[in-house]
């Protein structure tokens, strides 16, 4: 498992456009991409066309910060 840092921003009925940046473990790319959209979606009852990933960067062990993460890739 790799850590990767995910940015993009969701449309929120209430608030409006909403930012967002996220760590997480996952295999890949594609994976990491899956897990927000989950995710994201549960917590904000929101669909998967509301939500716009704008990047997916792959990090570095000594660039994660959360500490979830850090357990799950074994660092």
């Amino acid at each position: 498992m790799r850590g990767f840092r995910v940015t993009g921003n969701f449309l929120s009925v209430r608030m409006g456009k909403q930012l967002f940046c996220i760590e997480v473990a996952a295999e890949d790319e594609i994976k990491a991409k899956e897990y927000v959209f989950c995710v994201i979606g549960s917590r904000h009852k929101i669909k998967r066309w509301q939500i716009t990933l704008s990047d997916v960067k792959a990090l570095a062990v000594d660039e994660i910060t959360d500490h979830v993460v850090k357990y799950k890739i074994g660092a």
